[in-house]
């Protein structure tokens, strides 16, 4: 193994990434970047809030948290991401068809 990927696998080690949202809300290195993604969903209009039709289910979520790395294996920034998990529903029961892809060909 060479020096610069044991440096490297040093340094990632060291920072273990959280793999939950109360992991990381214990951190105080964590709870700005996930402040900072949720602002960023709501300046984005991401999302809003609706009132749930009868007998469909919810598309749940989940917190996926990443810290990038520098060249030198120092750390760039920690970075969270808050990712739907679509596959909770069913279609033709909770939604009917999708958005198609529209190509253009010029």
């Amino acid at each position: 193994m060479s020096k610069e990927h044991l440096n490297y696998t040093l340094a990632i080690s060291s920072y273990p990434e959280h793999q939950t949202y109360v992991e990381a809300s214990q951190d105080i290195k964590w709870i700005d970047v996930i402040n900072n993604e949720i602002k960023a969903l709501e300046d984005n209009d991401t999302w809003y809030f609706t009132n749930l039709h009868e007998g469909k289910k919810p598309i749940g979520f989940k917190w996926i948290f990443k810290i990038k790395y520098n060249y030198d294996d120092t750390i760039e920034r920690h970075k969270a991401r808050l990712v739907a998990k679509d596959c909770t529903q069913l279609e033709g029961i909770d939604f009917i068809g999708i958005f198609p892809l529209l190509l253009s060909s010029q």
